[in-house]
């Protein structure tokens, strides 16, 4: 005969265990895995390779990182706020239309290196000989003395926190299933995706120093060493964003 059957016989009303829900909490451990498992998706590699093969630092590497994963999370946080309290679904033309925004965006960011690539290795100069101006083109490649302080129109540290943010967009359509089919309250489906959001910074700050290990060496290998990592992080960035864009370009087809 169990405890809980004597106390029923005798009027004891069993107490209440001050132990936490206990699926609850391995439902945030999971969501704390995919998390950083999400961080590893390749569009999020490839778009953060764009950033970092320009800074190869460990420390760098690691504020991108956490930049990346700021934004994402605070794009999934106000979406699921929106969707939890107000009972909204992401339609799927809208979820479709945030990926194709996030393939542009990788086409767009491999261009942008190319040609600061291309720069890097050409330039047009503006000299002035006996009192008239000549524009000269040449090349610095071989020169390892050369550095120029080019201006960027959004700071470096704003940047991941942009990109993260588009990402966040994309991907907040299937999270969103997740948390609704997981959750009981909106207190816990805001917490789920907090949990979920920290995985994808911890991971995203793991990848950023993994990406900076080549980079790093390259310094060392030499401006040629360097030149071709980021030429393949630019052609990646770009092929990625050229599939995506195609994939969806595709089923959006009638047939």
């Amino acid at each position: 005969m169990t405890c809980a059957v004597v106390d029923s016989w005798i009027g004891i009303s069993p107490t209440p265990s001050p132990m936490p829900d206990t699926s609850f909490l391995t439902i945030l451990g999971l969501g704390f895995l995919l998390g950083a498992k999400h961080a590893l998706d390749a569009d999020h590699v490839a778009a953060v390779s764009t950033l970092l093969v320009d800074r190869p630092a460990w420390r760098t590497s690691g504020i991108v990182g956490f930049c990346w994963g700021f934004g994402h999370t605070v794009t999934l946080l106000l979406v699921g706020l929106l969707v939890i309290v107000f009972k909204l679904t992401i339609p799927e033309p809208v979820a479709q239309g945030l990926e194709l925004g996030v393939g542009l965006m990788l086409i767009v960011l491999g261009g942008s290196l190319a040609a600061t690539l291309v720069r890097a290795r050409w330039h047009v100069h503006v000299h002035r000989h006996e009192g008239e101006s000549h524009l000269h083109l040449h090349s610095h490649r071989l020169q390892q003395d050369h550095a120029h302080a080019h201006a960027h129109g959004v700071p470096w540290s704003v940047r991941p926190v942009l990109i993260g943010m588009v990402h966040g967009l994309a991907g907040s359509a299937a999270l969103m299933l997740l948390v609704l089919a997981a959750v009981r309250s909106v207190w816990e489906g805001l917490v789920y995706i907090l949990v979920f959001g920290v995985g994808s910074i911890a991971g995203m700050m793991l990848l950023g120093m993994v990406i900076s290990v080549p980079l790093v060496m390259s310094v060392a290998w030499g401006r040629r060493a360097q030149f071709a990592i980021q030429g393949l992080a630019s052609l990646g960035s770009i092929g990625l964003g050229v599939t995506m864009v195609a994939r969806i370009a595709l089923e959006a087809l009638p047939f």
